[in-house]
């Protein structure tokens, strides 16, 4: 995508807004293949979710650890060609508890290895501040108009439920 061929319309807070904008241009006939919409000043946020202690690392491990186990397994069981189905599942239930042992060893290594530097549990997402909608700049005005029109008509809505 060229982006000096494009041409800012509109800037929204959210996503929502901006997918209901663009629908709203679906919905008047413009041709959408010709909008994009992009996320702007992106920023990390970390979102923490609990504490961490010796048995959430353990069970967190044991986890991560058994399927891993249970898809290693049931591939080894495939391999015997005489009852492939009963050794896939024998060995995938085999996996699943070598993998979680497994696991759960390593998690509490890990989170021993940390010393307490770490915690607390969290999940991170990348998140934009904001949302553009875009356009070829052959289409703009007609885009930018017809957003305004979508602009009024909220406005007249908030007005009559007031």
């Amino acid at each position: 995508m060229d982006e000096r061929n494009r041409r800012t319309i509109a800037s929204y807070a959210t996503y929502a807004e901006a997918e209901r904008a663009v629908d709203y241009l679906s919905d008047q006939g413009f041709p959408v293949e010709r909008v994009a919409v992009i996320g702007r000043d992106l920023q990390l946020v970390e979102q923490v979710v609990g504490r961490l202690n010796y048995g959430k690392a353990a069970l967190s491990g044991a986890a991560s650890g058994a399927l891993p186990g249970v898809l290693i397994g049931w591939l080894f069981g495939l391999f015997n060609w005489l009852n492939p189905v009963l050794s896939a599942l024998l060995l995938a239930l085999y996996g699943l508890i070598f993998g979680a042992v497994v696991g759960a060893l390593l998690g509490l290594i890990m989170y021993a290895m940390q010393r307490g530097r770490r915690d607390f549990t969290s999940v991170s997402a990348m998140q934009p501040s904001r949302y553009e909608v875009v356009v070829d700049v052959e289409v703009a005005d007609r885009a930018a108009a017809l957003l305004d029109q979508l602009g009024s008509r909220e406005a007249g809505k908030t007005a009559a439920d007031g």
